[in-house]
């Protein structure tokens, strides 16, 4: 693949190791970045089925600790199995409505039992990546990058106005509060420099967590609940294999792995480079095995977390250790219910004002490795137009394909699928200007006729 030298300032590159003390507190500010997400898949969905606090309080136990186990391998491969990079892990969204639709209708051990054997697929993705990583170059990871920070900023603000739901949805102390953690998070970085800039998303969050319990709306009565230590305990809700729980699944975790493949190429992109086979493949190992184990705990699928991947880009801090010290505290956190139930007590509000600015760096890194990478000509732009284009049109209007069966809908539907197919199609099918084209159209000035744009990017030598 590629190489580019436009990466950014890194404060630490991957095999660095910052002093004991400030890489703690760095791992911890990527735990507070993705716990409460994380944690809000098995909230949600325990909720929704039915089962009882106890069995809520486990699946958000197994969540935890299967994260960080999945975390350490990502950044400390065995064999290989694991991408070397500093990825952090944890349940996705994605996966909610269908973990509740069919844990309603056939019941956990369903839902248990289709991730076992689904999130194979992601195995078999990563272990064929030499045969497909052609179809993935700068423009199109670029593009996946960019549309996963762009479908999730909706989602940022969400939390910044309080939650989907919440009675105070909006109110003028969750605007407050968000706001407040934005302004201190982008001032620290972009004003100072040191420990002050690579903590600034941690400041904002204490910041804003401090000012919550200052206005009384920080809840506590979870951290008095929740037990002093928890073992995972395999085969806690059964299993049973349903072919269309399995079939649906399958399809998710395809776009997992899309997801992945965008995420990893979001973090290597800081170092202004694309990711190699063995780093996409270890990757997409750990996405598969780790959700399979993972499931026969409790646990809900795991893929890589897209605001700590703008997290390294905003804080310039890309070292593995520092991510591998977050793997070892979400691992704790799991055995730990007491003091996991501390970070969760942190209100949607605080959280949004930190994702939302994240989410928005996911995309900028996407823009930055087409950038820096491709040609800004009229093939490409329209390959960007289109994608960006179809991708976020069935996010925001999913009743527009509302006419095609369930299962076509959950897949076409979902908005890093429709980008990625129509991205990957694009490039493939339309030919790139020869070397002779190019020179002909700088010398004519014509280079992006019909778009009126000068064609910008990387330079020939």
């Amino acid at each position: 693949m590629s190489e580019s030298d436009g990466s950014i300032e890194l404060a630490y590159g991957l095999e660095d190791k910052p002093p004991a003390i400030k890489a703690l507190f760095l791992g911890v500010q990527h735990v507070a970045a993705m716990i409460v997400p994380a944690t809000a898949v098995a909230l949600i969905v325990g909720g929704s089925v039915g089962v009882g606090s106890a069995d809520t309080a486990f699946l958000v136990q197994m969540v935890l600790v299967f994260s960080g186990l999945a975390t350490l391998v990502q950044v400390f491969p065995i064999g290989p199995v694991g991408s070397r990079l500093p990825v952090v892990m944890g349940t996705s969204f994605a996966f909610v409505g269908a973990a509740i639709a069919i844990g309603s209708q056939y019941g956990l051990d369903a839902v248990f039992g289709a991730i076992v054997i689904a999130a194979l697929v992601e195995v078999l993705i990563g272990w064929q990546f030499s045969r497909v990583k052609r179809f993935f170059p700068p423009l199109v990871s670029g593009l996946i990058v960019m549309i996963i920070g762009l479908y999730l900023i909706p989602v940022g603000m969400d939390y910044l106005a309080g939650g989907v739901g919440a009675s105070d949805y909006g109110a003028y102390h969750n605007l407050g509060l968000g706001l407040l953690v934005i302004a201190v998070t982008v001032g620290l970085n972009l004003f100072t420099d040191g420990a002050l800039r690579t903590l600034s998303i941690l400041a904002g969050l204490m910041v804003g967590y401090v000012a919550a319990i200052a206005i009384g709306i920080v809840d506590f009565s979870p951290v008095a609940d929740a037990g002093w230590f928890a073992v995972p305990v395999p085969g806690r809700f059964g299993f049973s294999f349903e072919p269309v729980a399995i079939l649906t699944f399958t399809a998710i975790h395809i776009t997992a792995a899309i997801e992945s493949v965008g995420d990893i190429s979001g973090i290597t992109s800081a170092e202004g480079r694309t990711p190699t086979e063995d780093e996409v493949t270890g990757g997409l190992f750990v996405d598969g095995i780790g959700s399979s184990i993972g499931a026969l705990f409790g646990a809900f699928p795991l893929t890589t977390f897209s605001q700590n991947v703008g997290l390294i880009n905003f804080t310039g801090v890309m070292s593995r250790y520092v991510v591998g010290i977050s793997g070892a505290v979400l691992l704790i956190l799991g055995f730990v219910p007491k003091i996991s139930a501390i970070v969760t007590t942190i209100p949607s509000a605080v959280l949004g004002g930190a994702v939302l600015v994240m989410f928005g760096m996911v995309m900028a890194s996407g823009l930055r490795l087409i950038f820096l990478n491709e040609r800004m000509n009229r093939r490409n732009m329209v390959i960007i137009a289109t994608s960006i284009g179809a991708g976020l049109g069935v996010e925001v209007r999913p009743d527009a394909l509302s006419a095609l069966p369930d299962q076509a809908t959950i897949f076409f539907g979902n908005a890093i699928i429709m980008t990625a197919i129509t991205a990957v199609l694009l490039n493939t099918l339309v030919p790139r200007e020869t070397e002779a084209d190019l020179q002909d159209a700088a010398t004519t000035g014509d280079l992006d006729e019909g778009l009126g744009t000068d064609a910008v990017g990387p330079s020939e030598d």
